[in-house]
């Protein structure tokens, strides 16, 4: 176990201007989780098209995507491999204050987190950047393949390793991870800081994001938003943005110039 975790050590993206770097643990290939997230992703919007809620609202839709093709397009400065991911990006019709970005780049936004907050296209660059991020840094299979170090051997997670029961386990555990588990505080700080890069070299403000979680704060004062459960916010977090900014400013204004 110790040769395979020592193996498994890696730094999945470049550094970027913000400093991203961190050994994850992994255990799994990128391969399998990417397989079963896409097929994940795949049951989930299959979900929503029978329900009658995917893509319903074309606005909505065209503004997600529009903001999400920006962002997408920035993605080389952190993973040259990440451009030619088969992305894809879809609006889910729900109250719901949520988001989320599979592995190989399977995005889904929920019309509530726009709607409810009113975001605008800076506030949204923000949360899909965030969501884009978790995706380059591989925090999924980064969270799977602990999973599989505290429980080698025991129940589903024990059988990822030879798959015996096949894929849908592992397409139900990406499911899990990517709807209802939440991420380490570090996988959060570092899907932040990436996701400001990701923005500002986008053209986005990215004091929107500062903006965004203050709306997600006052959001979740009385109503207790999905989304915070798997995505910790508070005052501590917005300083720690308020902090990185400046590095990220003078990519923003380029961008701006060159547009």
């Amino acid at each position: 176990m110790l040769s395979a975790a020592v193996a498994g050590c890696v730094n999945t993206t470049a550094t970027g201007a913000v400093g991203a770097s961190r050994k994850q643990l992994m255990l799994l290939s990128p391969q399998e989780v990417e397989q079963a997230s896409a097929q994940s992703y795949v049951q989930e919007v299959g979900k929503a098209r029978s329900a009658g809620k995917l893509n319903t609202d074309a606005a909505l839709t065209a503004r997600v995507r529009n903001v999400s093709q920006r962002l997408i397009a920035q993605v080389p400065v952190f993973r040259a491999d990440a451009r030619s991911w088969k992305w894809e990006v879809n609006v889910t019709q729900s109250d719901d204050l949520n988001a989320y970005a599979m592995a190989g780049g399977k995005i889904m936004v929920y019309s509530g987190i726009v709607n409810r907050l009113k975001l605008s296209d800076d506030e949204m660059a923000a949360i899909i950047g965030h969501e884009i991020s978790h995706a380059l840094r591989e925090h999924s299979r980064e969270t799977m393949s602990q999973a599989y170090a505290q429980q080698m051997g025991l129940g589903i997670v024990g059988q990822l390793a030879g798959l015996s029961q096949g894929s849908m386990e592992l397409a139900a555990i990406a499911t899990d991870v990517a709807l209802t588990k939440p991420n380490s505080r570090t996988m959060e700080s570092e899907a932040d800081i990436i996701g400001l890069e990701l923005m500002a070299r986008a053209g986005y403000n990215p004091n929107a994001s500062v903006t965004l979680w203050q709306k997600m704060m006052q959001a979740g004062a009385g109503t207790g938003p999905s989304f915070l459960s798997t995505h910790p916010s508070g005052p501590a977090r917005i300083e720690e943005l308020q902090r990185q900014i400046p590095r990220v400013l003078p990519l923003y204004n380029a961008a701006r110039k060159a547009r």
